[in-house]
């Protein structure tokens, strides 16, 4: 599969007092981009929970900070899947600014049952879209 991309434009409120984009917001940039990712399949969050009972949780992040990204830029953040386990999928993501690398994280996302909050197997209609 080839890397995704999404498209976010920094608003006033992602900022801080000096106009330089508060350090959690690039996490939400990145979260949204897994989401845009999954909807390019035809697959919502919520519907996975209502109809397979599964959640996605953040298990682990690490992430670098290169260079400050500034209100108003307009920004692509990529996902891509790295590794595959069977309940947990690595994205490995970056937020650009044209050419430059603003922020590149390494994420690990789980698959939990809704209820128990305990690992459960990836949905097959997930896995037969990311091969």
């Amino acid at each position: 599969m080839t890397k995704f991309t999404f498209s976010v434009r920094v608003y006033y409120e992602d900022t801080d007092s000096g106009g330089v984009v508060y350090y959690a917001n690039y996490l939400k940039f990145m979260e949204r981009a897994r989401t845009e990712w999954l909807r390019s399949f035809s697959i919502q969050q919520d519907a996975l929970r209502e109809r397979y009972g599964v959640i996605f949780a953040v298990r682990q992040v690490q992430i670098d900070y290169c260079l400050p990204a500034k209100f108003n830029d307009e920004l692509v953040v990529t996902a891509d899947v790295s590794n595959q386990g069977k309940a947990s999928l690595t994205f490995q993501q970056e937020i650009l600014r044209k050419n430059d690398v603003l922020a590149k994280a390494t994420i690990k996302i789980a698959s939990l049952d809704e209820k128990l909050f305990k690992p459960v197997a990836i949905p097959a209609i997930i896995l037969e879209k990311i091969k």
